[in-house]
């Protein structure tokens, strides 16, 4: 498992916004919430803290590559699947 943290705008590391990788599946996790897990093609947001914060926004964003617009849009058509990542 191999976890660094996110990056600013700046270069500058961001404490507490992490990009998490295991083996084939990658993960953001913002302080102790995994958001995004994905896997095998598949992308799964957590169905309660994926647009949490404009901070966690910002950065899931960042690590999707992805607009908030962009990624609501996925998630209404199905592309997204919203479940539970922090049982």
């Amino acid at each position: 498992m191999k976890v660094q943290n996110m990056t600013s705008s700046k270069g500058n590391t961001v404490p507490n916004q992490f990009n998490i990788c295991e083996g084939n599946t990658r993960f953001f996790q913002s302080y102790d919430k995994t958001i995004v897990k994905i896997e095998n093609g598949n992308i799964y947001l957590d169905e309660k803290y994926w647009n949490y914060s404009k901070t966690t926004s910002k950065y899931r964003n960042q690590f999707l590559g992805l607009t908030t617009k962009e990624t609501e849009q996925k998630v209404k058509n199905g592309e997204f699947i919203l479940t539970n990542l922090n049982k």
